[in-house]
This record gives C-alpha cells, sequence and structure tokens, in this order.
C-alpha cells in the first residue's frame, strides 16, 4: 500500500465521520440540553426535597441518604434519556443489567451491612427511643447517645460506650425506661413469723411514702409474696415520678433505709435465715462422751 492509497483511506473515514457527525449533530444539541437541564433541576429539586424530607425525618444523617438517593435518581434519569435520545438504547440496556448485577452482588457481600441499616432506618422512622432515654437491649442498659444508620451507641452508668448492631435492637425486646416518664419500684423484705402482719403492711407503707422522687397521686402498695424459710416476704410497689437510672437508685435506696427504720423503731423484726441441722435418733451426747473416754 503506498502513501496515496493510505491519504485516500483516511480522508474517506474522515468524511464519513464528518457526515454522521453532521447526522447526530442535532440529537447531540438535544442530549446536552438534556443533561445541563436536568443536572440544574436535580440540584434545585435535591434542595426543595431535603427541607421537605427534613421536616419529617428528624434524623440528620437519614434526610442526608434519602436526598443523596433521590438525587442519585434525578441524575440517573438524566443521562438514561439522554443516551436514548443519541438512540443508544443498547448502551442503556447494558447499564441497566450491569447496575442489576452489581446490586445483587451487592446484596449478598454487605448483607448484615444492609440490615442493619434498614433496621436502623425503620428505628429511626418509628423512633422507639431518643437521645437521652435510658433504655435495655440485649443485657445491655444505658443512656442514649446517638442512633447511626449502622448501630446505636449508648453509655453505662459505669462510663462505658456500648455500640449496639441496630439489627439487634430492631429483632430483640427493648426496654425505654425513660418514655413514659414514671417507673415501678419494688422492693422486698421479710418479717418474722411471729409479728404482726398488718402493722408490718402499714409501717411499710407509711415509709415508703417518704421516698424522694415519689408520684404524686400514686399511694405506695403492699403485698405479701410468701412463706419464706425463716420469714413471711412481702412486696412493697413504689411509683417514681421519673425513669432515669440515677433517681431510681436513689429512691431505692431510700426506700431501704426508710422501711428498716420503721421497723426497728416498731419491733418489727426482719430475721435471719434459719438452718436446723437435725441428727435424727443418734445420741449426741454418748457420742461426744466416748470420744472423751478414747
Amino acid at each position: 500500500m503506498n502513501l496515496e492509497n493510505a491519504y485516500d483511506i483516511i480522508i474517506s473515514k474522515l468524511e464519513d465521520w464528518i457526515k454522521q457527525l453532521i447526522a447526530i449533530l442535532p440529537n447531540l444539541i438535544v442530549a446536552s440540553v438534556i443533561i445541563i437541564g436536568g443536572l440544574f433541576a436535580a440540584k434545585l429539586l435535591r434542595k426543595i426535597f431535603y427541607r421537605a424530607i427534613s421536616k419529617i425525618v428528624q434524623h440528620k444523617n437519614l434526610a442526608n441518604l434519602v436526598t443523596a438517593i433521590f438525587h442519585l435518581i434525578l441524575v440517573g434519569v438524566t443521562i438514561f434519556a439522554a443516551l436514548s435520545v443519541l438512540k443508544l438504547d443498547k448502551t442503556v440496556t447494558t447499564l441497566l443489567a450491569g447496575a442489576g448485577v452489581l446490586g445483587l452482588a451487592l446484596a449478598f457481600a454487605f448483607q448484615d451491612i444492609a440490615a442493619n441499616f434498614v433496621s436502623g432506618v425503620f428505628i429511626t422512622l418509628n423512633r422507639p427511643f431518643r437521645a437521652g432515654e435510658t433504655i435495655q437491649s440485649k443485657g445491655h442498659t444505658g443512656v442514649v447517645e446517638i442512633v447511626n444508620l449502622r448501630d446505636t451507641v449508648i453509655r453505662t452508668f459505669q462510663g462505658q460506650i456500648i455500640r449496639i448492631p441496630n439489627k439487634e435492637i430492631f429483632q430483640n425486646p427493648l426496654i425505654n425506661y425513660t418514655q413514659l416518664g414514671k417507673r415501678r419500684l419494688d422492693i422486698e423484705v421479710g418479717v418474722s413469723y411471729n409479728d404482726d402482719l398488718e402493722k408490718a403492711e402499714q409501717l411499710a407503707c407509711q415509709a415508703a411514702k417518704n421516698v424522694s422522687g415519689r408520684l404524686e397521686g400514686e399511694e405506695p402498695v403492699v403485698f405479701f409474696k410468701q412463706f419464706g424459710e425463716s420469714s413471711i416476704d412481702l412486696e412493697v410497689f413504689i411509683w417514681l415520678n421519673s425513669g432515669e437510672q440515677a433517681d431510681y437508685l436513689k429512691a431505692r435506696s431510700d426506700a431501704i433505709k426508710f422501711i428498716k427504720k420503721a421497723f426497728d423503731e416498731n419491733g418489727i423484726t426482719i430475721p435471719f435465715p434459719i438452718r436446723t441441722l437435725d441428727l435424727g435418733s443418734v445420741d449426741t451426747a454418748s457420742i461426744l462422751a466416748s470420744k472423751t473416754k478414747t
């Protein structure tokens, strides 16, 4: 092949490309307008959508995530529309198929992360607890610091920070001590079989009324529980006007001190456990005497 033939081939190819470019130029202009207008509209709609979703979803991270997904969908629609104008339908189909396969692969690879994320979304929407409330979940009790999209951070009363995966909180029983604004304190105590039970009941009720943080309008209640080994056991129920752990511990300490003091001042005995050793028919004195002789 000489230089003249090569030159003719190159010129022919360039002419074909120029003709194709001229033919597709109107579609290219329309596609460019769609992309520029679509991206501008997506940016504007993103701001409007964020303001609207922030009024519904109080969690800032979730609002940002939902807004980002919404913006990504708008950008994707814009790109696919531009490709369709350029008659690149096969490219659009290939991109959609690739996105589906990629999404399926990621779902299998990150199923635990996805489960925690979805659980975090439901926790944020349902709001079974908020930051600053005292909860118990999976054997851990503490004050909620923050609810992330993957885990919930709580601070225990010993000052430890614990991160619990949202899936564990969402799928297991949860106790919220703060939500109702009140909490019941249960105190169990035993009295001697020789004591007056009605008197012990009255003294326990009266002592419970002096507990700090007691909920006004809810009188303490006493129920006898069982015949114990060395005492008759009773329970004192006291409603507190707070669900916070510090208030609960203070009230429990007060209740124990007040009930003990009331019983001591009025001759009500809180007995120690009693163990009786029964040797049956064995003559203990004879055994001891025989050992002394030997």
